[in-house]
């Protein structure tokens, strides 16, 4: 069963105090992304960010190739890169702005974002959570956090059963990932 859905904020109600990119930096993701084959591209303040399916300061995704600004929150970067992480690679390769309709990757592409937050200095899984709350992801628990321990088995089965999540780990360390 589905458990999350994502929606835009409205016009204006944008959580402000989401962590941005500019404020961990980009070295961090980019050495991150660059484990799963995956690139990352700044791009310049005020200039549109290609890919992006949600617009505005949301992370884009073209081919392996993930768009961030430094006002890009760090979940929609770390979300966008998830959805090119999840797909095989013959499927990246075809991605422009919009990477699925699965449930399942969906699910997955969430939890594997949560759990690679702890990859990135500054960030961690308990400020992404908040933030992705803050940001208006939405869980039939009520909350990414209660999603995440209570409901995620099946995102949690998927992500091992495509070798991105060490099956003896509950995505709680750097060890639960699979040396690349």
């Amino acid at each position: 069963m589905h458990s999350e859905t994502v929606t835009p904020p409205e016009s204006g109600g944008r959580a402000s105090d989401v962590l941005r990119v500019g404020r961990t930096g980009f070295d961090a993701p980019a050495a991150l992304l660059a484990r799963f084959g995956l690139r990352l591209q700044r791009v310049a303040a005020g200039e549109a960010i290609p890919g992006s399916f949600w617009g505005d300061e949301e992370a884009g995704i073209i081919g392996a190739t993930v768009y961030a600004r430094d006002d890009t929150p760090v979940h929609s970067l770390l979300h966008e890169a998830c959805h090119l992480i999840v797909l095989a690679p013959e499927r990246r390769a075809a991605v422009h702005t919009d990477a699925t309709d699965s449930i399942e990757e969906e699910d997955a592409t969430c939890y594997l974002q949560i759990v690679l937050a702890d990859q990135l200095p500054g960030v961690g899984r308990v400020r992404l959570m908040a933030d992705m709350d803050a940001w208006g992801y939405s869980f039939r628990l009520g909350s990414t956090r209660a999603w995440f321990e209570q409901d995620a088995d099946d995102a949690r089965r998927w992500l091992i059963d495509h070798r991105l999540l060490a099956a003896d780990v509950h995505g709680t360390t750097a060890g639960g990932l699979p040396q690349s």
